[in-house]
């Protein structure tokens, strides 16, 4: 027993001097900022901080002036109109073939009826039945294949979430458009609304380029340290640098994107001067960045699967399709669940690339570059609201959890681990 105390004593005391600078640099400042969070802090009261309780946060989410549409009928609306289609799919997916064709004839009716009663028209809704109708009967003659049900599930839900949302739900009470709307009105809405935007925009990309420069620098070619090497540069490279670079590359005038596209027809494009491209333009340069670590990451992992496996699928017959199907994507994973949490925690902490892109503003104009670290990088140093960055620095923090939370709870259903 003796014995075991002392150990551990020893452990912790090995463990000491690391504990000590975390808590000077990192568990301090997150503790205390939290409770500046709760304090009116700005250049008035720089001495002498006053108690707001969440007047902070409440200020955050006030809007300069009223949206049009109401909140809670919108979220309400668009909600039932979700569960309902959840609930068709789950009852698609569970329901016998004899039982799933009464429930989509029964489904397709109600909803045809009611479209047609609002627009006396039935032409988009006919389009979008013949579509399920035609996945419907299609695992029936292939002998009810899982995968063929679950493909026509997806289309399924996405037709009629895009029909019943965008067409017999009214444009004020769906909550997309309120969204759309209510972030024209508030900075912190806007900034979130352009975050997620930026990461579900970039993440997919540079995972999917990411592996698919993997699986080709796996194979068997020449020079592949080289390309490795190369693909991995960027990544180790200051941001600062990269940015600099690619505004001039965006450049309207005489960037080599513009002249590159020009070959194909394409119209000179204002990338950093016209809002619509802000995001995209930030996408590109962060892709670029990033595609060479995530391939880099990929790559190890597919050097760690046995080629046992794949020995076993060529003496069954398997094409190289269903290889990277039922064998390479299986086991990567664990890879690919690693890398997709990382890739978004760091989307949701872009601010480097729009500072440099953009000299210093939030975009060309009308905030269209505003993200959630500019947005308290600019409550911070430029408004000198130190509580209120506070408050919206933790707010961010919640943003990430929650994306977090539901990644590990899918992760743990699909990652597959092989001892």
């Amino acid at each position: 027993m003796k014995a075991r105390i002392r150990e551990t004593v020893e452990g912790y005391l090995f463990l000491l001097p690391s504990l000590i600078v975390l808590g000077i640099f990192v568990f301090w400042p997150i503790g205390f900022s939290f409770v500046l969070s709760f304090f009116k802090w700005d250049f008035r009261n720089m001495k002498n901080p006053a108690f707001g309780g969440l007047s902070n946060y409440i200020e955050i989410f006030r809007f300069s002036t009223p949206p049009k549409y109401p909140f809670w009928e919108s979220i309400l609306s668009s909600a039932l109109v979700i569960a309902a289609a959840l609930a068709i799919t789950y009852a698609v997916l569970t329901l016998r073939d004899e039982k799933r064709i009464f429930f989509m004839a029964v489904a397709s009716a109600v909803i045809s009826m009611v479209f047609f009663s609002l627009f006396s028209t039935l032409i988009p809704l006919l389009i979008a039945n013949a579509i399920a109708w035609s996945l419907l009967i299609l695992p029936m003659k292939k002998g009810n294949e899982r995968v063929f049900e679950r493909f026509w599930t997806f289309v399924f839900l996405f037709v009629f979430l895009v029909i019943l949302i965008n067409s017999v739900v009214p444009h004020e009470f769906d909550a997309f458009k309120w969204l759309l709307d209510a972030k024209e009105r508030n900075d912190f809405l806007k900034a979130l609304y352009n975050t997620t935007y930026y990461v579900i925009l970039s993440v997919p990309i540079t995972l999917a380029l990411a592996l698919g420069i993997a699986l080709l620098l796996n194979a068997n070619i020449k020079f592949r340290a080289l390309f490795r090497t190369a693909y991995f540069i960027p990544f180790v490279t200051s941001v600062v640098a990269i940015s600099l670079v690619w505004q001039w590359i965006f450049n309207d005038e005489y960037g080599l994107l513009n002249y590159f596209l020009s070959f194909f027809g394409v119209e000179k494009i204002a990338w950093l001067k016209d809002e619509r491209w802000t995001i995209p333009t930030v996408a590109i340069v962060s892709i670029w960045k990033t595609v060479g670590y995530d391939a880099v990451i990929f790559l190890a992992g597919l050097q760690n699967i046995d080629k046992f496996y794949y020995e076993a699928a060529e003496v069954d017959g398997a094409n190289t399709f269903q290889k990277f199907l039922y064998i390479t994507w299986p086991l990567l994973s664990p890879t690919t669940f690693f890398l997709t949490i990382v890739s978004f925690i760091g989307a949701f902490k872009v601010f480097a690339e729009i500072f440099v892109l953009y000299q210093g503003l939030p975009g060309p104009y009308n905030n269209s570059g505003l993200t959630m670290v500019y947005y308290v990088f600019d409550l911070f140093y430029n408004q000198q609201r130190m509580g209120m960055a506070c408050a919206a620095a933790y707010l961010l923090f919640g943003v990430i959890l929650i994306f977090t939370f539901i990644q590990f709870r899918i992760g743990r259903r699909m990652v597959e681990y092989v001892s």
